[in-house]
């Protein structure tokens, strides 16, 4: 299948199986590579959700070292704030062109009962997070959630994917991105998803309203480090939904509002709920084109800009949902989907797994 290129527009692709099948990465990696000149070998990565079934109820943090020096101190950091029941390197393959790579490990972490007198147990990693970004610039955070894990680094996403030998992982949810970088740089803490705790964050497209976001989310405690906005979307859906429990239909107005104009249309009830979802929540509004999907622990949601400036297809085939800038990098996994549709502007596609599946 001929597969058509948009350079500078990123790439996006993301499935679920909404029954909880797992299905190894290599269908993933060959839907992103369907879109390779949409990036330019400066950042690739994936989120898989599911692959640590036997280790479900503890935090696997995905760690990236410039050096051991730096790995021995936030191990001494570990030792203090968690229970480290594993660590081990991240297996890769080494021989398939991916240059100067971190040092790459993980660790399977508990939170101590006394470290939770006076806030919850995921506020706390959610502050542990900030302080790991911010407190090194030679030790950053990859992910940090529960049977889930990012994959990331500089490159083209399909060379990234071989790097981490992700057709030996087995998950329900995946999402990638191919990277064209224009006004941040491409490094390996740079590159997508996005992470905190379980949401995951793939982005094609520029957030103009960076400096609002960011001053606002500051306010809650939030620290942005890794010098790119996308990292701003994963913050604000943490921030709404599990901190504030706004409801996803309520915190995707919050993110892409309608405008003024239509807000006014509206029937009273919904009208009277817009405008205070725009007053209350003005400054997490994201200005600025963008297709994105966010992976969380029960799904994934894909979310165009307020007035679509970047592509984005779904499609449905029996269980799975998927979603991609490119209706070739569905059709190259999916044949024969169900049905095929664009999503209009700031309206969400939800993937939802089903009750039981853990």
């Amino acid at each position: 299948m001929k597969c058509d290129g948009i350079p500078s527009g990123c790439a996006i692709s993301g499935m679920i199986s909404e029954t909880g099948r797992r299905v190894d990465g290599r269908a993933v990696m060959k839907s992103i590579a369907c879109m390779h000149d949409r990036s330019n070998g400066l950042g690739g990565g994936f989120a898989a959700y599911g692959i640590y079934p036997e280790r479900k109820d503890q935090y696997a943090f995905h760690m990236m070292y410039d050096d051991f020096e730096a790995k021995e101190a936030t191990e001494e950091f570990f030792k203090e704030a968690f229970n480290v029941d594993k660590d081990e390197p991240i297996p890769v393959h080494r021989e398939n062109g991916i240059h100067n790579p971190p040092v790459l490990w993980r660790y399977f972490l508990e939170v101590p009962e006394n470290k939770l007198r006076f806030i919850s147990e995921r506020d706390y990693v959610m502050k542990t997070v900030m302080e790991l970004n911010s407190s090194s610039e030679r030790a950053f955070v990859a992910s940090s959630g529960k049977n889930m894990g990012a994959f990331k680094g500089v490159g083209y996403p399909e060379d990234i994917g071989k790097f981490y030998k992700l057709e030996d992982y087995r998950a329900y949810i995946w999402t990638s991105h191919g990277r064209f970088p224009t006004n941040t740089p491409g490094w390996w803490g740079g590159a997508h998803p996005f992470t905190l705790l379980d949401w995951s964050v793939v982005h094609n497209g520029e957030i103009s309203s960076y400096g609002i976001n960011r001053r606002y989310l500051e306010m809650f405690g939030y620290r942005l480090e890794l010098r790119t906005d996308t990292e701003a979307i994963a913050y604000l859906f943490d921030l709404l939904m599990r901190r504030h429990r706004i409801p996803l239909e309520q915190a995707v107005m919050a993110l892409a509002s309608p405008f003024w104009k239509n807000i006014d249309r509206m029937e009273p009830e919904q009208r009277k709920i817009a405008t205070a979802i725009r007053q209350v929540y003005g400054s997490a509004l994201l200005n600025g084109p963008f297709s994105i999907l966010i992976g969380h622990s029960r799904g994934i949601i894909g979310l165009n800009d307020r007035i679509k400036l970047r592509p984005m297809t779904a499609a449905r085939k029996d269980d799975m949902l998927y979603m991609a800038s490119e209706e070739s990098a569905i059709r190259t996994i999916a044949p024969d989907p169900d049905k095929v549709w664009s999503p209009k502007a700031g309206t969400p596609i939800i993937g939802i797994l089903d009750d039981g599946v853990e």
